[in-house]
Formats: structure tokens, C-alpha cells, sequence
């Protein structure tokens, strides 16, 4: 039987709804609203749960960054003894400050600049994982400018439909990432050649928030065949790399367990020296975390019911977005009648929504905690509105840390300037 919560460090407790052994109430008062949640416990239970699964086996888990790239969640998953993937040099400057260590980072995304590359060469990142052959080129241009040779593996797309948003497919041919499989053995020849590379291993990555394990385990046969194809020619690889995509339950969904999940994965390489990396995301962080907002107003109407409260998609843009759909309850019980009400914040657009027609006990000045935030939420939002981004704060056992002080409005145009007269 499932929980009530997807979190599973959230319970009910005499004061209403608790992370942890921390009081949401408590944490408004404190902190202010909206505020995200983060809680300790769940981070490394998730983590842990990778862990246990590859025990025995030669593997990294390599946090993916753009989930969820507070420097607070970062520093755990970094203690964990955690990798990272990273897209960009400005997530591996926040790795760096957060603890992690850069040879246990992979450095993917299609559009990479001379000045990333350059900036991850001199940090010493573990592998680039190269998407075309252009930026091939370029990084042996920009690595022999260096006086290094940079490690690489190139990240190839198997055409294998991942059985998710097409927002969130990232493994069929008409997608922007990777390179061809066809044309994967030619480029994999033609960077063993090149001075100033080093190549070391091949990654794929298919989607997000995939919940069989089955279009994975094809790709990874894929690329099982591809690598001894290139070990026949004297290209022989050190790691492969199989991206992340597990997702998580965020209504009813029914999520394999991490074991369960990468058992078909691990079948697929049982008896081969290659280590293996995975880049998990969202099943790190997704239910680790919570948006917790203020209810601003009420209005009561003949079609629809509507809760005015103070988040918005500014700061949690996957219900606008992929129209996500995240559990929203009551932080503590107010006494008044439930009804359908469309949860909806402050924003001037039609689509500025967080839930839609939830059953809902609530008065004006209550508090309402989004579920399932804590990937995609924070690290997506934006300052639209001229809306300052909220804080962050981590709760571990009976301590609230805060971990991102809110911005202030005088913030978000300390870089602007008037045009002078």
C-alpha cells in the first residue's frame, strides 16, 4: 500500500503537516512563503537507495545537477560520495563550491562553449560526453590549446522511444541530442585519432520520468554491441554511461524500486569490466522536496472555485509547462467545508496555475504544501513579474537550515541600469 504522501520523511503530526521532525508552520513563520523544502533524510535515503542496488558492481552515481542545483542539496549528495552531471560551467562552479569533486563529473548538453570547455579542462572533470562532431573538433582545438587531452565519450542517440512527455524525450532521432548510432563507429574512429583526445566511454541518455526499464535495457544492448564493435578495432572503452530517466510516483503512478529498476540494466552488462555511471535526477530530489505557499484569497464562482495563493509558475513551472500534476494538501486542518478549487497564483497569464479542480479544505491565511517539488521546481524558475525567487531551506532531523536566502526585489535589477539623459 502506498503512503498518503509521495515524501516520505512528511507525516502529520499535532501541529499539522511535518518534514522531518519540523513543523511547516514553523517553517512559514520562520522563513516567510513560498518557500521550498528540502529534507535531508529523504535525499540520502534516495541516494542510499542507488548504492544498495549497484553493491558489488563498479559503478558512479552521477547526481544530475539541473534537477535540483542548490548548494545546500548539493553538498549532501557530495558527502554521499556522489558524482555529478553537469550541462553547463555554471553547474560545475556550484559542485565545486557544494564539496564535489571534479573527477567524478561528466559534463553533458549539445551546445558547450570554448570557455566551458576550456574552464572543465582546467578543473579536470572525469568526460566530456560529446553530441556532435562539430563540438568534437572544437574540443580537440580547445584541449591542444590547453597543452591537455581531454577525456570523451560520445553520447549516442539508439532511436528508442522512451514511453514519456515528448518534452522529456530526449533518445529519438528527431531529438537535438546525441549523435546517429549509425554514425557513431566513424566518429568514435575519427576521435581516437585525433591528438589531443582521449577517448574513454560512450553515454546515452533516452528521457525523464520513466517508469519501465524495459526501452533503457534496448538501449543499453545497443550500445553493448556498439562498444564491442569499436574493442574489435582497438578502441576499447573504460565506462558507459546510461544516463538517469527513473521517475517518481507524483499521483498514482506505479514507480519500480531502484533494484527493480536497474536489474534488467545490470543483466544486460552482468560479467563486463566496464564500470558503469548512471545520472539520476529527479528520483534523487523529486520527492525530497515541497513548495510550501500561503492561501492570498478565495473567490467562490458559479463554474469554478479558485485559490489565490502567493507561489506561482514563476516559481514552479511544470504545471504550466508539461500541465505536471503534483499533490497539494492542507498543512493543518482549518475546519471549513471542502470544495474544487483550481490552485492558482498571482501571475498575469491564464496558464499561471500549480493544481486544478482539488478537493481542498481551506480559509484565506492557510497554508498549502505542493509535493513532489523538489526537482525541476527551484532550478526552473524564473523572476517573471519582476517576482523575487523564493528561499530554500533544509530541513535535517530538527533543524531547519537555510540554504538560499530569498531575493529581494531592489536584486532583481542591481545589474540594470537607467538609460542616462
Amino acid at each position: 500500500m502506498q503512503n498518503e504522501f509521495v515524501c516520505p520523511t512528511l507525516c502529520r503530526g499535532g501541529r499539522g503537516l511535518m518534514v522531518e521532525q519540523v513543523a511547516l508552520e514553523d517553517v512559514a513563520a520562520r522563513f516567510g512563503t513560498p518557500v521550498y523544502v528540502y529534507s535531508r533524510a529523504a535525499l540520502t535515503a534516495a541516494f542510499e537507495a542507488y548504492r544498495h542496488a549497484l553493491a558489488g558492481h563498479r559503478a558512479l552515481v552521477c547526481c544530475a545537477v539541473k534537477a535540483n542545483s542548490n548548494l545546500g542539496v548539493l553538498s549532501v549528495f557530495a558527502r554521499l560520495g556522489a558524482g555529478f552531471d553537469i550541462v553547463s560551467v555554471g553547474e560545475l562552479a556550484r559542485v565545486l563550491a557544494a564539496g564535489g569533486r571534479a573527477d567524478h563529473v561528466v559534463f553533458s548538453g549539445v551546445g558547450k562553449s570554448r570557455e566551458e570547455m576550456r574552464q572543465a579542462l582546467r578543473a579536470g572533470i572525469r568526460c566530456f560526453n560529446v553530441e556532435s562532431a562539430s563540438e568534437l573538433a572544437r574540443l580537440n582545438e580547445v584541449a591542444g590549446e590547453e597543452g591537455r587531452k581531454a577525456p570523451v565519450a560520445l553520447r549516442v542517440n539508439p532511436n528508442v522511444d522512451p514511453k514519456t512527455h515528448p518534452y522529456i524525450s530526449t533518445g529519438l532521432k528527431n531529438n537535438k541530442f546525441g549523435v546517429a548510432f549509425g554514425d557513431a563507429p566513424a566518429l568514435y574512429r575519427l576521435a581516437a585519432q585525433q591528438p589531443n583526445l582521449r577517448v574513454c566511454g560512450m553515454a546515452c541518455h533516452i528521457g525523464s520520468q520513466m517508469l519501465d526499464a524495459a526501452p533503457v535495457a534496448e538501449s543499453a544492448r545497443m550500445l553493448l554491441g556498439l562498444v564491442d564493435v569499436l574493442s574489435k578495432e582497438g578502441i576499447r572503452l573504460e565506462h558507459i554511461d546510461l544516463g538517469g530517466g527513473l521517475g517518481i510516483r507524483y499521483q498514482d503512478e506505479h514507480v519500480p524500486a531502484v533494484v527493480q529498476w536497474l536489474e534488467p540494466l545490470l543483466e544486460v552488462f552482468k560479467g563486463r569490466t566496464e564500470e558503469l555511471v548512471f545520472e539520476p535526477g529527479r528520483s534523487l530530489t523529486g520527492n525530497a522536496g515541497l513548495l510550501l505557499t500561503r492561501v492570498e484569497y478565495l473567490k467562490l464562482g458559479e463554474e469554478k472555485n479558485f485559490a489565490v495563493v502567493d507561489a506561482a509558475m514563476n516559481d514552479l513551472i511544470r504545471p504550466s509547462l508539461y500541465d505536471g500534476w503534483h499533490q497539494t494538501v492542507e498543512v493543518a486542518a482549518s475546519g471549513e467545508p471542502s470544495r474544487a478549487y483550481d490552485v492558482v497564483g498571482p501571475i498575469c497569464e491564464s496558464g499561471d496555475f500549480l493544481a486544478r479542480a482539488r478537493s481542498l479544505a481551506v480559509k484565506e491565511g492557510d497554508l498549502l504544501a505542493v509535493l513532489s517539488a523538489g526537482a525541476y521546481g527551484m532550478s526552473m524558475s524564473s523572476n517573471y513579474n519582476s517576482r523575487p525567487r523564493v528561499a530554500e531551506v533544509l530541513v535535517d532531523g530538527k533543524t531547519a537550515h537555510l540554504v538560499r536566502e530569498r531575493e529581494t526585489v531592489e536584486s532583481l535589477y542591481a545589474l540594470e541600469r537607467v538609460l542616462p539623459l
